[in-house]
């Protein structure tokens, strides 16, 4: 039994790990890598193996980072089963398909704005077409209960705590190679405990194999009983300037928390309740209404917040239609909220309001996530005075402020918290985290577990 690593290895995004047993291939999570322009297309366009061999992919959750590559691999030959839980399917309808949109419209935008310029690439990666057939090759199933994947091995999908449909990834396998039984966790993402929405991580007591994520291995998280307060600080100081509040925000689960957050803060009159609040983006509109038909997936918290009304429906939330009104928000006279993907700032509708926002030191810009490097969302972290959007640079003249008590990753405290009950641990592979956070991360681990910790390296295979 053999596991590579083809992406997320020494660093963040596209995740891509494949496990080779009983002869067949099994590829966890396809997603995209998000970075520089160029280098983004050349590795998301070109795999380092071929898709016509891999047998089964088992997606974690419907981030695009973890699954947004997954209409290259079907184009480019891939003809099996993408499993997953039946929310991250349902996510994924509608991911998939607003990745290609965005791609496609980012692809007509630089050939129209920029013709005669170097930037590549000028084609989208994929298209709506692609995106469709991949689709079809998804299988939703529920938590909790096994199914096989392939012959001897048995995935079971735990809950992660990180966004709605998240898993953590059993795989209870029968190793022909060697005839023992061997147990392969996958984290995917990890979760928080306490986070709002959702339930906690599920624990794992026993595994001999954990290949787990290390994004925040090497920091810790402001309380997330501190982020709200935190929020209508931020949000009162700049009203009292005029300016807007322009927060970049992952249209799954991130724009959702946000908004319950707000909602609250509403309720509680901590902040103006005639305060305009957009959600500018398709995306995290229909996301929304995915969540509102999770209901089994929401956490004993907000049922007892909420009680019989949704915490998504306020009347103070608008969300933009199309594009004439995002464009509109432009010419907004006074404070308000926009909400917008993507995430990292690397595509959709964020780049044109942060064009538009930052030269004005009224405004805001809140970070409440991750952002990879070389990526423009992390230019704006490292506090650049001048930031390149659309090939033209602007003054990044807005505040700035950083919240990491929103972060729906674990910190290295529940990392930590998470792999020290587990036992039986033979050998612990880090993925999904830059070296400085995984490496720390790996000796703290060797300390407390005497496990081998290897940090994963791009394309090595190690020997399960």
């Amino acid at each position: 039994m053999q596991l590579t690593s083809y992406g997320a290895a020494l660093e963040v995004t596209g995740s891509q790990h494949l496990l080779e047993v009983n002869g067949k291939k099994i590829l966890l999570d396809c997603g995209l890598f998000q970075g520089r322009r160029q280098e983004s297309f050349d590795k998301n366009s070109l795999f380092s193996f071929e898709p016509s061999e891999i047998d089964t992919v088992v997606l974690s959750h419907a981030h695009i980072d973890h699954s947004g590559n997954l209409p290259t691999l079907v184009k480019k030959g891939f003809t099996g089963v993408i499993y997953c839980t039946e929310a991250t399917q349902s996510l994924c309808e509608v991911m998939l398909l607003d990745s290609a949109y965005i791609q496609e419209s980012d692809a007509e935008y630089m050939a129209r704005k920029h013709p005669d310029t170097a930037l590549t690439p000028i084609e989208p990666l994929y298209i709506h077409e692609d995106a469709e057939l991949a689709l079809k090759s998804f299988k939703g199933k529920p938590y909790d209960k096994p199914f096989e994947v392939a012959p001897g091995v048995t995935v079971t999908f735990r809950e992660a705590g990180h966004v709605l449909g998240a898993a953590i990834v059993v795989l209870d396998i029968d190793d022909a190679g060697d005839g023992k039984k061997k147990r392969l966790v996958f984290t995917g993402d990890l979760g928080r405990y306490r986070l709002p929405i959702i339930r906690d991580p599920y624990p794992i007591d026993q595994t001999d194999y954990l290949l787990c994520e290390s994004t925040y291995g090497n920091r810790t998280h402001d309380p997330i009983e501190e982020g709200i307060p935190a929020l209508a600080r931020v949000i009162n100081r700049t009203i009292k300037r005029g300016g807007k509040i322009i927060i970049p925000a992952f249209a799954l689960e991130r724009s959702q928390e946000l908004i319950y957050s707000l909602h609250i803060l509403i309720h509680e009159k901590k902040i103006p309740d005639n305060l305009p609040i957009y959600l500018d983006s398709p995306l995290a509109n229909a996301i929304t209404s995915i969540f509102k038909q999770h209901v089994e997936l929401y956490d004993e918290e907000i049922k007892k917040e909420f009680k019989n009304h949704n915490p998504f429906i306020m009347r103070q939330l608008r969300q933009t239609a199309d594009v004439e009104e995002s464009k509109n928000l432009n010419h907004f006279i006074g404070p308000c909220i926009i909400i917008s993907a993507s995430g990292m700032c690397e595509a959709g509708r964020i780049r044109h309001h942060l064009k538009n926002n930052i030269e004005d030191p009224k405004n805001t810009v809140v970070i409440v996530g991750y952002m990879a490097e070389n990526t423009l969302g992390r230019k704006i972290v490292e506090g650049n005075k001048q930031i390149k959007i659309f090939d033209h640079m602007y003054k990044m003249n807005a505040e700035v402020v950083i919240m990491e008590a929103f972060s729906a990753h674990a910190d290295m405290n529940d990392l930590d918290g998470y792999i020290k009950p587990i036992n039986s641990l033979k050998k612990v592979m880090l993925v999904h985290g830059e070296i400085d956070q995984s490496e720390p991360f790996a000796e703290r681990i060797r300390a407390y577990t005497g496990a081998e910790t290897i940090v994963m390296k791009p394309q090595v295979t190690i020997d399960l």
